[in-house]
This record gives structure tokens, sequence and C-alpha cells, in this order.
């Protein structure tokens, strides 16, 4: 009698469609958080696998920052499209509105903290216990403290030292009132895996991802696309290079890579050669603080 072998691959898609599972036995309200970037659309492909030939049992939710890559919102679209599943966008300009906050200023003014408030009044008009994103161990050092279940306060706010144990894939997902939990199935994903596990299941991109010619401003070692949301100056050094982006958020706060990498081999071997991490590259709101990540964690972020 044969026995089957599971890869790595397979033991990682295992353990996360598990616990999407386990979301769906545990929480009455769950939301997969939806930002049209690589690991989003790899969860969405897991969900498939997980639920089908059922419906989700959560929509996809989006925080729009309007400050976005066109080509992120319309696979954002598309995607929702072709799988029918319910897509629910709430954007960060309404939230400034409304709140009477004040928005960022300077040269590159994101609205990337400001999606906290969004999100959290987000849970609350939809009253969602469990949130499911995307975040990996790997990505950054504040991620990497965090529990696959995380549980967040009456306030939305993450206490890095008071975290559940997780023994032998047990997830306790006990809440009180006004408490809810985020929910990160690909965890213990690397930036590697992930693209491996594309090129496998040949999961479609935005074209963001390849390489391409876009207009950037070189700043500080780094390439940023030229968009309204950038103040321009006189002596800014603008040019048009090929490039591809490791990571997908706001225009104001993701830089580009120089890249001739068409294809998804291509960009295996590029990962493969450098030693830095995709934000620690190309993130330039996580170089606020040496603690940036982890205080937006302790106020809601995701």
């Amino acid at each position: 009698m044969s026995r089957y072998h599971l890869d790595h691959l397979d033991q990682l898609e295992s353990e996360a469609i598990h616990i999407m599972r386990e979301v769906a036995g545990q929480f009455e309200r769950p939301a997969l958080l939806f930002s049209g970037g690589k690991d989003s659309i790899t969860l969405v492909h897991l969900a498939l696998k997980a639920f089908r030939p059922g419906k989700f049992p959560f929509p996809l939710v989006h925080i729009d920052t309007g400050h976005n890559f066109q080509e992120a919102l319309d696979f954002r679209d598309q995607l929702a499209a072709d799988t029918g599943e319910r897509l629910i966008v709430r954007n960060v300009a309404d939230t400034i509105r409304d709140q009477h906050l004040s928005e960022p200023r300077g040269k590159f003014a994101s609205r990337n903290a400001l999606q906290t408030y969004t999100l959290l009044d987000t849970i609350q008009e939809f009253k969602f216990d469990a949130c499911i994103g995307g975040a990996r161990r790997d990505e950054e050092k504040a991620r990497a403290k965090e529990r696959i279940f995380s549980v967040r306060d009456e306030f939305g706010q993450w206490d890095p030292k008071l975290q559940r144990p997780e023994l032998w894939n047990t997830y306790n997902g006990r809440i009180h009132k006004g408490e809810n939990v985020r929910v990160f199935p690909i965890s213990n994903w690397t930036e590697l895996d992930i693209w491996h596990y594309i090129r496998r299941e040949q999961i479609g991109l935005p074209s963001i991802y390849f390489s391409h010619e876009r207009e950037v401003l070189e700043y500080e070692g780094q390439l940023v696309a030229m968009s309204e949301f950038i103040q321009k100056e006189p002596t800014d050094k603008i040019s048009t290079r090929r490039v591809r982006y490791r990571t997908v958020g706001d225009m104001t706060c993701t830089a580009a890579v120089e890249s001739n990498a068409s294809t998804i081999d291509d960009i295996i071997h590029e990962i493969i050669a450098t030693k830095t991490s995709e934000r620690g590259e190309t993130r330039i709101d996580d170089r606020v603080s040496e603690a940036a990540m982890e205080d937006r964690k302790k106020s809601g972020y995701f």
C-alpha cells in the first residue's frame, strides 16, 4: 500500500485550509480582508479550495484608501465578479470626512494609518467577529510576534504581551462581547512560498507584479511611482524605469524595484537572490520608526 506524501506547499495549503474552516466553524460573522495584492489573492484561492462548491462563509472586505494602484483595483473587481462572492468596499475618504480627521501632509502623504479608523468602523457596522488577513511572519518583526488567532479588545487594539498559546494546531476563538479576532492563515508562509504556490496553482495576479515601464521618482534610493498623490518638487529626479512591485500598498508608501522579471520563474529567481524582505525594501511607511508597524497594529491596524 502506497503512502501519500505531502510536500512543503501541500502542508502549508492544508494548514491554511484547516484554519479557514476553523474560522467558519467558530465564528458567526467572519470576513476576509482583501486588498488585491498577491497574499489576499492567495487567500481567496485557498478559500475556493476550502469551501467550493458552496459559497464562502464570509464576504470579501476592502478598506480603500483612495491611493491604490488602479491595476489592483481592477483585479479586485474582476476577481469578485469571477468568483461570484460578495465584495464590501469602505473608503477612508468617507471616514476622514465623517470623523473630521486630519489628512496626512508631506511629500508622500499616506492614508495608510487612517485605514484603522475605517476598518474598525466597518467591523462595527457589520458586527464582524473575525477578520481573515494575509499577513505573514516573515514580512516584518511585529508580524512575527503575532499568533494565527490574534485577539483584539473592544477598542480594536492588540497587546503583544497578552496572546494565547497555540499548541498542536488548536485555535481558541472564544471572545468576550465587543472583541474580535484577526486570523492569519498564511502566517507560516514566506514570500518565496507564496510565489511557488502561485506558480503551482496558476493563480492570476495584477500586472503590477511583473516587469513594466513606469514613471518613477527617485527618493533616498527608492523608486516611487509618480501620481497625483505625490508632491512633486523642482529638484525631484524623475525618470521612466523598468520596474515591478514586490508588495502592493498605497501609491504613496510603496516603492518599486528595478526588474526585468516578466514571468513567475524570473520573480522566484530574483527573490532567491535578494537579501531584504519585500516590506523592508519597498514600504516607505515602515521606515517612520523602528516600531512603526507594531504601533499601528496596537491601535487596530491589520
